[in-house]
């Protein structure tokens, strides 16, 4: 790399957050939702295919290229699991609620998932994932006593957040009430004597799916809202699925459904 390109590690640009991990800075870059200023790879010369690509890209963009010892990242990621690479960029790009509104206003065919208060981002970045490869129209999360998409959230998403549209609303039941004024149909994901299997449940057409937060579930009025609730069925005996696993598992249901 060329030596212009190479700055010493007191040389930090303020401002922003820096997402860290191989695949997500790659889809970042490829993403081309944030603006980037930096990239740090590791200090050896020679790179395999993918830390080459994140160079390359990085050079055609004239992004900042810098190497740094292991832990000096470790203490710049909070101890993260960033394979030696880490992205200086502005903020999540949010989408607005609207926006979300409009799409599914325009797709017969919305999927929409509505996160109520999760606080865990190795939750939240797993749910993205799915929801990334799931094709969701849409994700809807708490602005107050939640995780937002924090650069954690992205590592665990494997950069997946960086191609959805997420919406902050500080409403979670006026957010789902006026999707369902829409046409969506929602289903939260819960246990109770009005709850069914969730091979049970039609998610053909615009439809959604409210996942609870970890320990106390879907809130009370976030319930209220809901058209159905789903359980998964659990003959081993051990009634604990974590937020992520129970999401990921109805939204293959419903991707199966409306294949």
């Amino acid at each position: 790399m060329a030596s212009r390109h190479i700055r010493g590690p007191r040389e930090l640009v303020s401002g922003g957050e820096w997402i860290y991990g191989r695949n997500p800075v790659e889809e970042v870059l490829a993403a081309g939702r944030r603006t980037c200023s930096e990239v740090i790879l590791p200090p050896q010369d020679f790179f395999d295919d993918q830390l080459q690509r994140i160079a390359d890209e990085c050079h055609s963009r004239r992004i900042m290229i810098r190497r740094m010892e292991r832990k000096e990242l470790d203490k710049l990621t909070h101890f993260g699991h960033h394979q030696g690479v880490a992205i200086k960029t502005t903020g999540y790009p949010y989408a607005g609620f609207g926006e979300i509104l409009s799409d599914v206003q325009d797709n017969g065919n919305a999927f929409v998932v509505v996160l109520d208060h999760l606080e865990d981002p190795q939750n939240v970045g797993a749910i993205l994932r799915t929801a990334c490869a799931a094709g969701a129209t849409g994700v809807v999360i708490a602005e107050d006593r939640a995780c937002g998409i924090t650069p954690a959230a992205v590592r665990a998403s494997a950069g997946g957040s960086e191609y959805l549209k997420i919406a902050h609303v500080v409403n979670i039941p006026r957010a789902i009430e006026d999707l369902k004024d829409a046409g969506v149909w929602f289903t939260g994901l819960d246990w109770g004597d009005d709850s069914r299997l969730y091979t049970e449940i039609d998610f053909k057409g615009p439809s959604g799916i409210v996942v609870g937060a970890e320990g106390d579930g879907i809130g009370r009025l976030v319930r209220e809202k809901c058209d159905f609730i789903a359980r998964l069925p659990m003959p081993g005996g051990f009634e604990s699925l974590n937020a992520a696993t129970a999401a990921s598992i109805v939204m293959y249901e419903a991707l199966r459904q409306r294949a």
